[in-house]
């Protein structure tokens, strides 16, 4: 396992981390049981960085996370978890809920402070709230050492190239931007390096368009989209290979992106997805699947805000 310094902080994350929302039992059914045993198995082999969120599962996923690493030793991992966000239209960002859904987080997760606290898909969320609000919330948490680093989360890259600029945080997570189909997130890195921001991947599966079992009826790709990423993993499987294995390949090998979330309740699969980005690249594999994706390469969808928007390519 590579282990990468995440921004400013004094945090050394492992290149593959653990997204808990697969215990939530977000996209199936899973056993907590399963679910626990994944954990372990994933800081076993070690992944030292686990993030999840209360929206994941209405809490579930932090209710099986905290039984989780309530049996193990708290300095073996990074820990971080989310606020702001409750349901698919539930938002709150406001300083007293802030304050109070951490509470609700640290009971779940059985743990007296998280690493970093983000803010949740705040996309959806009128600027003025999450720095007049929302911001001051998490240094007051800094303060009484409930948290240790603050971050901010969201889809679109334009987000982060407004607030940035303008906001203190220390790490950010973005989704769906570096993997084989989407790599405009390097468009962001120099902004990153020049605040001393750690930078958290997560989905390098696209939210599932890398798959040969195509995409449920609620991705928000396109169908164009879809269609190229679905035609790419089925010639990777007619190959002999596994797309998921060269998607985590290809996302965590860059030096530049500290980590990579994957997700699963599976410990077979965090197994396998580990030792996946151990092994060397299939660089002649690699190529050929750029190729097939490169009319769609950088599409994205919508979410949020019009404001940041409005020079997506879709």
């Amino acid at each position: 396992m590579k282990y990468r310094k995440l921004g400013k902080t004094d945090m050394e994350v492992s290149n593959l981390s653990f997204g808990a929302s697969s215990l939530g039992s977000v996209f199936r059914e899973t056993d907590d049981a399963e679910g626990i045993r994944t954990v372990h198995a994933a800081l076993d082999l070690g992944i030292n960085f686990i993030d999840v969120s209360p929206y994941y599962g209405a809490a579930k996923a932090e209710t099986v996370l905290g039984r989780a690493i309530g049996q193990t030793s708290r300095d073996r991992f990074y820990l971080s978890t989310k606020a702001g966000r409750y349901g698919a239209d539930t938002f709150d960002f406001s300083g007293a809920r802030i304050a109070a859904s951490l509470e609700e987080s640290l009971r779940r997760l059985q743990t007296e402070y998280v690493d970093i606290l983000f803010l949740h898909d705040i996309e959806f969320i009128q600027p003025e709230i999450i720095v007049e609000e929302a911001l001051p919330a998490l240094e007051r948490l800094k303060q009484q050492g409930k948290i240790r680093y603050s971050g901010i989360c969201g889809l679109p890259l334009a987000l982060f190239e407004q607030l940035l600029p303008v906001i203190e945080v220390d790490a950010i997570i973005s989704y769906c931007h570096y993997a084989l189909n989407d790599t405009s997130l390097l468009s962001l890195l120099p902004l990153l390096e020049a605040r001393g921001i750690g930078l958290v991947n997560a989905s390098p599966l696209s939210m599932g368009l890398l798959s040969t079992r195509g995409t449920p009826d609620w991705h928000p790709a396109s169908e164009a989209l879809k269609k190229a990423c679905l035609e790419a993993a089925r010639f990777v499987e007619s190959q002999g290979q596994d797309m998921a294995k060269l998607a985590i390949q290809f996302s965590t090998r860059d030096e530049r992106i500290p980590t990579t979330l994957v997700s699963t309740a599976n410990p077979e699969n965090i197994i396998r997805n580990i030792e996946w980005s151990e092994e060397h690249l299939d660089m002649a594999l690699l190529n050929e699947v750029l190729g097939r994706l490169a009319a769609v390469q950088n599409q994205t969808w919508i979410s949020g805000l019009p404001r940041y928007n409005e020079n997506i390519r879709v």
